[in-house]
């Protein structure tokens, strides 16, 4: 026969786990990461790719200054992709990252605005990555 006491420890401890899960969800992501520019004069950023999130979620960057991202993928079983797209401003990226690897890419916006970083990433009869979640703000000044 299982212990009263022992099934309440673990109910408790089952509860514990998910709210420290929930907790991690939303921190971080709350607030905008001010892109540094290093010595060289780009502005570099590292993104992680995870179960359907991007954190941070909001960078913001000075237009018309060299932007690099080094995007690493923390899961070891779905792959991701970061998508920028928005023509008229000139941002058309799609770049891939296969599951447990990192991907950089590099740019230069020139237009201030507010665009989508989002995966599109979708298995069949599933909702998207972007509909679970994954999506982001790259916000030029």
């Amino acid at each position: 026969m299982i212990d009263r006491d022992w099934l309440r420890y673990l109910a408790g401890a089952g509860c514990l786990v998910v709210m420290m899960q929930a907790a991690s969800l939303f921190a971080g992501n709350s607030s905008a990461v001010h892109v540094p520019f290093d010595a060289d004069g780009v502005q570099r950023a590292a993104l992680e790719a995870d179960s359907y999130r991007f954190s941070p979620n909001h960078l913001v960057v000075k237009a018309g200054h060299p932007v690099e991202l080094t995007i690493t993928s923390v899961t070891w079983l779905v792959p991701h992709n970061v998508v920028i797209d928005d023509p008229r401003s000139g941002l058309t990226i799609r770049e891939e990252i296969p599951a447990g690897e990192n991907a950089t890419i590099t740019f230069t916006p020139l237009a201030p605005g507010s665009f989508a970083i989002y995966c599109d990433k979708k298995l069949l009869f599933f909702k998207s990555h972007r509909e679970r979640g994954m999506e982001g703000v790259l916000e030029v000044r």
